[in-house]
């Protein structure tokens, strides 16, 4: 009986040793799942694309030039990825947005082993600033912080979310 014990024992500890290998920081490792260009998010129920908009996943990494988005060019941007990638793409509201947030990360502050060459700066939430109803909410990568100061019309970094509908086996 002890035996089986220290074998289950080990076989957490090795599938939580590879979760912590595949994702930089030990407390997102219970939060997320990679799925190639997808991360699943399981504190939200969400989907993330690993690239901000602009970029192409290459099977290991984000290439390419982040596009900086006004909320009408969004609208077009989620239209694409809805036709091309399947479901309900959008901007993630601020507290999911939020939560990806690394203070512990060196430089952006994201983890880069899940979302690859993230750029250090503001992007887009969905959600209006409830204090400042012109205003629309931000999670800046570079501080870290979160600001509700950016007009729609302004351009700023995108990363798209979907709801997440399809069982973690898909």
């Amino acid at each position: 009986m002890i035996l089986l014990l220290k074998k289950g024992l080990l076989a957490v500890a090795t599938v939580t040793a590879v979760a912590m290998a595949m994702i930089g920081h030990p407390a997102h490792a219970r939060d997320y799942i990679i799925r190639d260009h997808l991360v699943i998010d399981l504190r939200f129920g969400v989907e993330w694309l690993r690239c901000s908009v602009g970029q192409v996943w290459d099977g290991e990494a984000c290439h390419g030039d982040i596009r900086e988005l006004n909320h009408d060019e969004i609208k077009q941007a989620i239209t694409m990825a809805d036709e091309q990638l399947g479901g309900k793409w959008r901007l993630p509201s601020r507290k999911e947005l939020e939560a990806l947030v690394c203070e512990a990360c060196p430089g952006v502050k994201i983890d880069t082993k899940v979302f690859p060459n993230t750029d250090n700066a503001p992007y887009w939430t969905g959600e209006v600033n409830a204090y400042a109803k012109r205003h629309v909410w931000s999670v800046n990568f570079f501080t870290g912080h979160t600001y509700g100061r950016f007009f729609p019309n302004q351009r700023l970094a995108v990363r798209l979310v979907r709801d997440r509908t399809k069982a973690l086996s898909n």
